[in-house]
């Protein structure tokens, strides 16, 4: 028996599987979309069936080319993005490595994430559930280093705390006397909506009550607003709302107020991020701090120590903190930096 590990495959031999001319194997992987869609099925089933990539990045790693890093992402809208994307590129520029980014909702190891691999040196991905299968990873995992973010599939993943936030703050809501509770997102759209259910769950279990299923909304402000209006036109509404995030926590306050719902009185709505906007919103929005920034940073330092030789990294979880603000019922105080006003000049001091 031989201990040799298997040679990886060849465009020659993805192109001998399909029955097709390396010209087309090579089309089909860059993305053209000059190839009869049949055609591109084979190839790319032909590529999964082999476990092929173009081997760019193989000859960047083993030149020690570290200038690129890649990093994957299922949207780009909204503030939680645009942080992570801050972090990522500036940690990144830090380490003198340049970033290739890939937005898309498509299944699988598809030919712009193949493209993308071929022409970085390391990964990052964040993908929504089901989006990646655990054998696309382990594919992704032995063509170069790989991160991923906000989930828990892989053993290199780096995610913010969920689950025992989200009870504390469920909790909060209970010590209002609220009982009629709802959380407002899909947990089948992201592990981190998922964990925050979980913790949303656990808390109603640790009074011995039962949980209402999770409303399926997305993550955006329109979400936030037609949910709003159709708690504006219940008999009976909750009394207290559990928002996903800010952008449809703060769409939704903004709705129930001009419905006439008085927030903090009427109902409780709390978010998750604690993005700018959570401060100015009347009353201010109680939300969930959470490191968005360091998540980006964090990926694309790990990316760059195994780059450079160092061990895969193990997991790790940033904290997350509860904000106390007006929404959820507490009295609204000033911001830490904020100071009485001050008297204005008397009419001898303006002569």
């Amino acid at each position: 028996m031989s201990d040799r590990t298997p040679r990886p495959a060849t465009i020659y031999a993805v192109a001998e599987r399909a029955g097709v001319s390396i010209a087309t194997v090579s089309r089909v992987l860059q993305g053209t979309n000059h190839v009869a869609s049949a055609t591109r099925d084979r190839v790319l089933d032909a590529a999964r069936q082999l476990d092929y990539l173009p081997r760019g990045s193989a000859r960047a790693l083993a030149a020690k080319k570290h200038e690129a890093v890649g990093l994957m992402l299922p949207g780009l809208s909204g503030p939680y993005f645009a942080d992570l994307l801050v972090g990522f590129e500036t940690a990144a520029a830090e380490c003198g490595l340049s970033v290739a980014l890939l937005m898309t909702d498509e299944r699988g190891l598809s030919s712009p994430l193949r493209q993308l691999v071929a022409r970085v040196d390391g990964l990052a991905v964040m993908a929504r559930p089901g989006q990646l299968a655990p054998d696309d990873l382990a594919s992704l995992g032995r063509w170069l280093p790989l991160v991923r973010l906000a989930a828990s599939d892989h053993p290199a993943t780096i995610h913010a705390e969920n689950t025992a936030s989200a009870r504390e703050l469920t909790e909060h809501l209970f010590g209002h006397g609220r009982r009629r509770l709802e959380f407002v997102g899909d947990p089948e759209l992201a592990p981190d909506a998922a964990e925050r259910y979980a913790g949303f769950a656990a808390a109603h279990a640790g009074l011995g009550l039962v949980p209402a299923p999770a409303v399926p909304v997305g993550f955006a402000e329109a979400d936030g607003r037609r949910y709003a209006r159709q708690v504006l036109s219940r008999a009976e509404p909750p009394d207290g709302l559990v928002c996903v995030n800010d952008e449809v926590a703060v769409a939704l306050l903004d709705e129930l107020q001009r419905g006439g719902v008085v927030i903090g009185r009427d109902v409780a709505v709390t978010g998750w991020d604690d993005i700018m906007t959570a401060r100015y919103t009347r009353p201010g929005l109680t939300s969930v701090s959470q490191p968005v920034r360091e998540l980006g940073r964090l990926a694309a330092t790990a990316l760059h120590d195994v780059i450079a030789g160092g061990s895969t990294p193990g997991p790790a979880v940033l904290p997350t903190r509860i904000v106390i603000r007006g929404s959820c019922g507490c009295p609204e105080a000033l911001p830490p930096d904020a100071t009485e006003p001050q008297p204005g000049p008397t009419k001898e001091e303006t002569k």
